[in-house]
């Protein structure tokens, strides 16, 4: 067995037994693209949340003064 990536779209309020559920989402490729639509029948228990990925690192910005002054309307 091989593990899946998912990306959870809801989950379905269809019966299941107890601490069971079913949930509908999209099977993901290594880059992250979506490669298949799944319904799966999961025991919450026995997922792995991968930890979210971290904000991308943000590049101060330089500012150009802007020259002020009267403006000439018309």
């Amino acid at each position: 067995m091989r593990p899946i990536f998912v990306r959870v779209i809801r989950v379905l309020d269809w019966p299941t037994y107890d601490r069971w559920l079913w949930i509908d989402g999209y099977e993901l490729a290594t880059s992250g693209d979506a490669v298949a639509r799944r319904s799966l029948f999961v025991m919450p228990a026995g997922l792995i949340w991968p930890d979210p990925p971290a904000p991308a690192a943000r590049h101060p910005t330089t500012r150009t003064p802007v020259k002020r002054g009267p403006v000439r309307v018309g």
